[in-house]
């Protein structure tokens, strides 16, 4: 099946009492936002013109949307700041004549304050049984990050929130995430929301992220509480 990050209809999307912040499914008009979140929270040495090609390269996977195997789902989940100064730059593409091949495409800043990716496709999960087959029931939490003027907020903690929610309302039975050793505010985080640090046997090939070599990760757990 094919699972877009821009989403063109709002799900339910969840208020914050007291913050004003909305997090939903990412958008259409959401992508420029998306990739430049994700560029300047795992990529902040880089300077241009790679930092430039980095973000097209995150928007354009994002607005051509990415495949997902048969049976599983993914979710590009922003926390919005709608109090937040926003400037946009329109692009129209399609045949203007013809209103079914009409686009608009936004490269907005200002509102996005924090992406995250929630899923069932179990990538970075160990393989079950000499077939290694995908595991099922447990949803993986990645590409967690707050603008750097919106940190400290508790934007990553709603985030996670609702990921957990999605997890629970697709039938999974816990939540996975890797987390990089040295982000000590991060590990912080996910302990106080009550994931658990897993031991990876040292002679184990489990899957990992793979953004830098020298990067360690954490693998943590949470069961996700029925509701």
């Amino acid at each position: 099946g094919i699972c877009y990050a821009s989403q063109a209809v709002e799900l339910l999307p969840s208020l914050y009492p007291g913050t004003g912040v909305i997090v939903r499914d990412a958008k259409l008009e959401d992508c420029w936002e998306v990739a430049d979140t994700h560029c300047s929270s795992f990529f902040p040495g880089y300077k241009f013109p790679l930092d430039l090609v980095l973000r097209l390269d995150r928007y354009i996977a994002l607005l051509s949307g990415f495949s997902v195997p048969p049976g599983c789902t993914r979710s590009c989940l922003v926390a919005v700041n709608p109090t937040a100064a926003n400037s946009a730059i329109s692009i129209e593409c399609g045949d203007l004549r013809d209103a079914e091949f009409h686009g608009k495409y936004s490269l907005s800043k200002g509102s996005v304050a924090g992406i995250l990716t929630v899923d069932t496709v179990a990538d970075f999960l160990p393989r079950r049984g000499r077939l290694k087959q995908r595991r099922t029931g447990i949803a993986y939490i990645a590409n967690v990050a707050v603008r750097k003027e919106e940190r400290r907020k508790g934007i990553a903690k709603m985030l996670v929130a609702e990921a957990e929610e999605r997890a629970r309302s697709w039938g999974c039975r816990s939540v996975a995430l890797h987390c990089d050793v040295s982000n000590l505010a991060a590990l912080r985080l996910y302990k106080s929301q009550g994931y658990k640090s897993i031991r990876v046997p040292e002679d184990a090939k489990w899957p990992a992220p793979k953004i830098d070599q020298s990067v360690r990760y954490e693998f943590m757990m949470k069961l996700v509480p029925k509701s």
